[in-house]
């Protein structure tokens, strides 16, 4: 791992690691339903997205602060992002591989490209519920070094 910068705002970082992690809980419950008890409530959808969006966001903003702090240029696209965090010795390859295909899950959200599948929503959520405390605990495991 190169050395960092002291640039890295961990305040900055803490506080959207909080943030991420308030939403999570809220999203716990959603995601222990069975998709056919997810599907049949219309609002649990809506809300699983915007759980999601805004915790992807966040966790894609960590990711851009911690490479442009290192002095490395802004990642071509979101789903770079995870992976050059491996790059750069923040998150393990295969798990920067494993939870950089959540950039495209937000991608359909904000923009709803074409109409948003519920099943896929429902199935982002479930590896949602399994990488987001592995991705917080590397990322506050790695401020907590540097």
């Amino acid at each position: 791992m190169q050395g960092l910068s002291i640039m890295i705002d961990k305040t900055l970082i803490i506080r959207k690691i909080t943030l991420i992690s308030e939403d999570f809980e809220a999203l716990k419950s959603l995601a222990q339903l069975d998709y056919e008890g997810y599907a049949a409530e219309p609002t649990d959808e809506v809300l699983a997205e915007r759980y999601l969006e805004r915790m992807i966001g966040r966790m894609i903003d960590i990711n851009y602060h911690l490479i442009t702090e290192e002095g490395h240029k802004p990642p071509p696209d979101y789903f770079q992002s995870f992976l050059i965090l491996a790059d750069i010795g923040i998150l393990p390859r295969d798990f920067a591989e494993q939870i950089a295909p959540c950039a495209g899950l937000r991608n359909r959200i904000v923009h709803e490209y074409d109409e948003i599948d519920c099943k896929k929503v429902y199935e982002g959520l479930q590896v949602a519920t399994r990488d987001i405390p592995c991705y917080l605990k590397l990322i506050s495991d790695f401020i907590e070094k540097v």
